[in-house]
């Protein structure tokens, strides 16, 4: 590579990834490509700016050209290129609408490509040089596993764990004490998020980390008492307990308690409440990631739910059911490309959540694509041939509960989950709460049957998205047959179903 770096913006991509590393001739080839990690730290050096804040322009043409860069990658495997041609994709993408052609790619897919005898990677696994990740499958239940290059893995961690740092924690952790950053996640019997989340949170600079695991309230304690402020990462039910787990430590632990970082999607704001009033000083994130991406998105401040892509980590795409763009402002399903992938690529996966896509991040400080979590691609209740948004569902129910003055689920409840039994037609509507007895006596008391049933056919309409609306009103919701439970448990009740990790799924069908 020149020394002198072009000044227009395609002679700087160009520059950047030249010709011959475009088009890799050979596996052996692609083995030796430099890593885009290289290409984003150059980048920095001839702006003179942290990648992270380079404009969008700049950002954009850089990252089209790495996507062109893995089309020709991924044409060396014959399943890759056979499954481009089939979608009429016969060159690289000259710009982000061509580029949305390329088909996407599901969980079936990356199991029939990366496990087995994983014949979708382009440089061969007997190469060595890898590290697999599995996951138990939360959805689906069937395992899932993803190939990493471990020179480019060591790369990402880097890269997420730095951002994380700048923006996020930088707020937070202050002043001259060490600083501690800690996980709850396991990282046992191949379960991802405790190894890949890990491998972020320990390359954050300036912090000491502890992979703790799930914790007990003496070691909870014990770590707390440590000199100096604290963030924790876990999923949503790992940092729920943290109010209870901490009730008995010193007031100085609890204040040095200072940032909360939340995987699975929601924490419901009965578990924040809690928190907030135990810990002071405390500040509570959504760190949204997956088995295929270690951090895909990062709630930069409280007062918005907006989660913040880390620039140069991954392609972020919000589409629709043809896999193009939805507008800002409405939702989509959730796509992710990671750039830092040579050996192994995976174009367009479905990750099985849905967001919405929100403006971009610009002025000062970060440049970065933004969206927010609006729940699973399962979280669905299907009425008969109708299909309604859980989440949807679940805010509609509520506003009708708090207005008719019956309760306010997001203040009592640790825990919701719908259970829809199809043959029974009926939706139950599961609350974990402390109070179950005068919970139950007061819904029972103040609607009953006939109350819950015009709860649950003025609020499923409100359930469907812009683009369906119209399609149900109450009258349609009233001839489906189905009727509404609510139906209050104590916590950690075994009639709210977990997955194998503890997660709660919104959403279970039964029949």
């Amino acid at each position: 590579m020149a020394t002198t770096a072009p000044t227009d913006l395609d002679g700087l991509v160009n520059w950047l990834i030249p010709d011959w590393e475009l088009i890799p001739p050979t596996p052996d080839a692609v083995a030796q490509l430099p890593s885009f990690a290289s290409k984003m730290r150059e980048c920095e050096r001839v702006c003179q700016q942290p990648y992270s804040e380079l404009s969008h322009e700049i950002q954009d043409a850089l990252v089209l050209r790495r996507l062109q860069q893995m089309v020709h990658t991924v044409r060396l495997n014959p399943l890759w290129r056979e499954r481009l041609e089939n979608a009429a994709v016969i060159r690289p993408p000259d710009s982000y609408e061509a580029w949305q052609a390329i088909p996407l790619a599901d969980k079936e897919t990356q199991r029939d490509l990366y496990m087995g005898a994983r014949e979708g990677m382009v440089v061969p696994h007997e190469r060595g040089g890898f590290e697999v990740v599995a996951s138990g499958g939360t959805s689906s239940g069937s395992p899932l596993e993803t190939v990493y290059s471990l020179r480019e893995l060591s790369d990402t961690y880097a890269v997420a764990g730095h951002f994380l740092g700048a923006y996020l924690l930088s707020g937070h952790l202050t002043g001259a004490d060490p600083k501690w950053l800690l996980t709850t996640l396991a990282d046992y019997q191949m379960w991802s998020s405790g190894t890949m989340v890990g491998g972020v949170l320990q390359s954050v600079p300036g912090v000491n980390y502890i992979g703790a695991g799930p914790v007990t309230a003496p070691v909870l304690e014990h770590v707390f008492s440590y000199r100096g402020p604290k963030a924790l990462m876990g999923i949503s039910a790992g940092i729920a307990i943290l109010a209870e787990l901490g009730a008995g430590m010193s007031q100085k632990a609890k204040d040095s308690f200072r940032v909360a970082l939340y995987g699975s999607g929601v924490l419901p704001r009965r578990n924040r409440d809690e928190l907030k009033a135990l810990y002071p000083n405390l500040a509570i994130l959504s760190y949204f990631a997956a088995t295929q991406a270690e951090t895909i998105g990062l709630q930069l401040a409280e007062s918005s739910p907006v989660l913040t892509a880390v620039p140069g980590l991954h392609l972020i795409e919000i589409v629709d059911e043809n896999g193009r763009w939805v507008p800002e402002g409405e939702e989509g399903e959730l796509v992710v490309t990671r750039l830092h992938a040579h050996e192994a690529p995976l174009l367009r996966l479905k990750l099985g959540d849905r967001m919405i896509r929100r403006p971009r991040l610009d002025g000062p400080g970060p440049k970065a694509q933004r969206f927010e979590f609006a729940g699973r691609t399962g979280d669905i209740l299907h009425l008969n041939d109708s299909q309604y948004s859980a989440v949807r569902a679940y805010g509609a129910v509520r506003d009708e509960l708090r207005t008719a003055g019956v309760v306010d689920l997001d203040q009592v409840a640790h825990e919701i989950q719908f259970v829809n039994r199809r043959e029974e037609r009926v939706i139950t509507l599961y609350a974990a709460v402390d109070d179950v007895l005068p919970l139950t006596y007061r819904v029972d008391s103040l609607l009953g049957p006939a109350g819950l049933q015009r709860v649950l056919v003025d609020a499923l309409p409100r359930s469907l998205s812009l683009f369906n609306d119209g399609e149900a009103n109450p009258t349609s919701v009233a001839k489906t047959g189905y009727r509404l439970e609510v139906r209050f448990v104590p916590r950690h009740s075994p009639e709210i179903e977990r997955t194998s990790v503890g997660k709660v799924p919104l959403v279970r069908d039964q029949g």
